[in-house]
């Protein structure tokens, strides 16, 4: 095989044991002479030992690929075929056979075929011993999957009621536009009525002046009409029998009279005018208590349109810390992938460089056995060097133990490595679960 792997090639007979062990009986003659049908049937025997996959299992996956197609008889046998050749390639790969193909199923040769089997033996007999961390490892993988599977539908979710935000605010956006349009003109509009009511204000601030000059002035004539009424009487009382003086004097009274009939008259229509003027003054200002009305009533618009507003900038505000708290999420899902990916790689190069040094061990202790029987018929006739070759033995020995010690030291790594990176999983996922409001129950 071309690989950097290197596999012992087990016996014929041992492969015969080995499969008759787990059930599948076999002969020398069928390992020896390998058919198309035997090691199908053997590789499915494997796969099945593993993984439980068998061609039941995988014909409900083959009938959902054929309802797709025009003619599935023709198919049918085909992509079984593929199928089970593709889970077997996986197999092969597991077990560091990078070069299989369907020629080790459809035209075996003899070596190539004890050598793979020799292969899925060992690959097999190493996860019978570590069953328990396998198995552990497997509903790791499970419930990571599972996991993933709800962050994604969450994910879904999220980016359905994200398309739904962005349809409805396209929707609003034309309203939010035409309300701007409309809130522009009506502040123009509260602008030019505040303008005019200014310069009512200011009118009718003049015409209180004026009505309060008025109201003086025609006080002032009232007491100079009562000082002249006065005066009158006064005159009167002291009026002489002279006909020149009194003709004179009543000239002058009549003229006087004549002027104080024409400043009352004049007052008169002042204050005519002075009561029109007040009366358009009232007008003016019911007028403008109803401008003030509608400028409440655009005011509390205008807060509503500003709350509508403020609603919106919050709710994109919680769209993009939506989408940076998504992308952050994302990285560390794939940052958590990565590491446990780094993890696997590192545990798969410990296994093996441990089955390497398992090997190298196994071989040194057959070439030790093989020179230890060798030396025990030499024995007898050289004690010395028998003395020499157990001293030797020893060491052998002690070299084993120092190899079986550093070999657990480093299996104690591993283990602390993973319990390491599951921690830092189990904290990731809470961490996920608090972000996305979950409950994760701990294993």
């Amino acid at each position: 095989m071309s690989s950097k792997f290197w596999f012992p090639s087990l016996p014929v007979s041992e492969v015969v044991d080995a499969f008759t062990g787990w059930g599948y009986s076999v002969s020398p003659e069928q390992v020896a002479r390998p058919t198309s049908d035997f090691v199908l049937g053997v590789y499915s025997a494997c796969l099945e030992q593993l993984t439980g996959i068998t061609l039941e299992t995988l014909q409900e996956p083959l009938e959902q690929a054929l309802a797709t197609t025009e003619n599935p008889d023709m198919y049918s046998q085909a992509l079984a075929h593929n199928l089970l050749l593709y889970h077997i390639q996986r197999l092969a790969h597991a077990a560091k056979i990078e070069d299989f193909s369907a020629r080790d199923l459809y035209f075996p040769e003899p070596d190539r075929t004890r050598a793979v089997f020799s292969a899925f033996i060992n690959f097999i007999k190493f996860t019978e011993q570590s069953e328990a961390f396998i198995n552990r490892l497997r509903n790791q993988s499970t419930a990571i999957i599972k996991e993933r599977q709800a962050v994604l539908e969450e994910t879904s979710e999220l980016e359905q009621r994200m398309s739904e935000f962005k349809i409805k605010r396209a929707e609003d956006e034309p309203k939010c536009e035409a309300l701007r349009q409309e809130n522009a003109a009506l502040m123009e509009q509260v602008i030019s009525y505040k303008d005019k009511q200014m310069g009512f204000l200011q009118d009718v601030e003049g015409l209180k002046q004026e009505k309060a000059a008025l109201v003086a002035e025609k006080e002032k004539v009232a007491s100079e009409m009562a000082a002249a009424t006065e005066n009158i009487n006064r005159t009167r009382s002291r009026i002489v029998q002279s006909p020149e003086r009194i003709k004179r004097t009543i000239t002058t009274m009549g003229h006087t009279a004549i002027e104080e009939k024409r400043t009352v008259a004049a007052n008169e229509a002042k204050t005519r005018d002075l009561q029109t003027k007040i009366a358009a003054l009232l007008n003016i200002e019911k007028d403008v208590w109803s401008c003030v009305e509608q400028l409440q009533v655009i005011e509390k618009e205008m807060r509503t349109l500003d709350a509508a507003q403020k609603e919106l900038g919050d709710l994109k505000d919680t769209l993009d810390r939506k989408k940076g708290e998504r992308a952050e999420l994302v990285m560390r899902r794939e940052r958590v992938h990565k590491q446990f990916s780094n993890a696997q790689e590192k545990l798969e190069r410990a296994q093996r460089h441990a089955e390497d040094k398992r090997l190298a061990s196994q071989q040194t202790l057959e070439r030790l056995q093989r020179e230890y029987e060798e030396m025990s018929v030499e024995r007898r006739d050289n004690d010395r060097q028998v003395e020499e070759l157990r001293a030797e033995a020893d060491e052998i020995e002690r070299q084993m133990a120092e190899h079986m010690k550093t070999s657990q030291a480093e299996l104690n790594e591993l283990l602390a490595e993973y319990w390491r990176l599951r921690h830092e999983t189990e904290v990731y996922m809470e961490t996920l679960a608090n972000k996305l409001g979950m409950q994760v129950r701990s294993t």
